[in-house]
């Protein structure tokens, strides 16, 4: 056997390797989560005056959704005085009108309503999130992107979790209003879901760190403060702030009972630049917060989690490299007649690929 087929078969068992610790670590989320998963998260109190809070829209472009999202949060059981809304449109097209017309509706409805739109669109929704947290009313602020339509009983069901004085930020869970639309969006729910019913819980209630989603969640503003701000040096702003919020020492609540409808893309082009994104920003996330993650003083069951979700895209990359070795590897094994060497491919992909397709169908 040449030097070049002992380098590419040894690098075959790498990557494959590699893989079966990706398959490994959500197996291990698959055990967190069969463990924890009673453990209900329980407000350790309520408030005897429901606090202020700031309710954040950020749309671009959403003309025909942006009626429906306001309609919804207007729909939010909460004492009108104690909340405001601020309509952050960064739009280029008519939903600019909409959006200011439907905001005035509202004020005259007697809601606090603001509409903030910005020419220069600097940082894109951390940007606009930025600017409008500096002139938020609220010590405490949830944020809607524009396709949901979040459920009535979605702020109580939140807020008293920030009686803990330690809690930063508290998370809802999507569900999708499009589920049965297509088989991509079929798809798309199953993926969700995973993340939502099994990450999610397994990472929340093990003590371990998990990620604000971008939106149906809530900040405690002096978090996002202590923890930088809001800041646009990666496309997933959400990933990033929660990271460094609970690198600070902030707690993070998820409950999964309180939800919020949303809609996922239903046509190719416009999921695969939702998953783009979200790659990008995760490896944005990851060189810019990992090295941080690594030198942090906190327990190594956290550290490793860490390390896992933010190198989790990482692995779609390995998985290609195995798939360009795969032929020349396999071939190279035919001209050695040596089957047993079958066995170390065996537990390997059985590792990489039987925890993934029981992750989704407990999900």
């Amino acid at each position: 056997m040449s030097v070049a087929q002992i380098i590419i078969i040894a690098l075959y068992l790498i990557i494959l390797a590699i893989l079966a610790l990706y398959g490994f670590h959500r197996a291990q989320l698959l055990f967190l989560y069969f463990r924890h998963h009673r453990n209900t998260p329980k407000a350790p109190a309520e408030f005897e005056e429901l606090p202020f809070v700031t309710i954040q829209l950020p749309i671009f472009n959403e003309k025909y959704v942006v009626d429906r999202l306001l309609d919804s949060v207007a729909k939010i059981d909460y004492p009108i005085d104690r909340f405001e809304i601020q309509v952050l449109d960064d739009s280029t097209d008519e939903t600019q009108e909409i959006a200011r017309k439907k905001t005035e509706e509202l004020r005259e409805r007697g809601f606090d309503a603001v509409y903030i739109h910005r020419e220069d669109r600097t940082g894109y929704k951390a940007g606009a999130l930025e600017e409008a947290t500096k002139v938020a009313k609220g010590e405490f602020l949830m944020v809607f992107d524009a396709d949901f339509v979040p459920n009535p009983d979605i702020l109580k069901s939140l807020i008293h979790h920030f009686t803990d004085p330690e809690v930063g930020m508290v998370q809802a869970r999507w569900t999708h209003l499009n589920r049965n639309y297509s088989l991509l969006t079929q798809c798309q729910s199953m993926m969700l879901d995973g993340h939502f019913i099994i990450e999610h819980i397994a990472r929340n209630r093990s003590g371990r760190f998990f990620n604000f989603n971008g939106t149906a969640g809530i900040w405690r503003r002096s978090a996002i403060t202590d923890a930088g701000g809001w800041q646009h040096d990666t496309v997933t702003e959400d990933m990033d702030l929660s990271f460094r919020a609970q690198l600070r020492g902030w707690k993070f609540v998820y409950v999964p009972q309180a939800v919020a409808p949303a809609e996922v893309p239903c046509e190719m082009n416009s999921f695969k630049s939702q998953q783009y994104r979200w790659a990008k920003g995760s490896a944005q996330t990851t060189r810019k917060l990992l090295w941080t993650v690594i030198k942090a003083d906190i327990p190594l069951k956290i550290k490793i989690e860490c390390i896992f979700h933010l190198t989790n895209n990482f692995a779609y990359l390995f998985l290609v490299l195995l798939a360009i070795l795969q032929l020349p590897n396999m071939l190279m094994r035919l001209k050695l007649d040596r089957p047993e060497l079958l066995l170390l491919d065996a537990p390997l992909f059985a590792a990489t690929t039987g925890s993934i397709v029981l992750f989704y169908l407990v999900s």
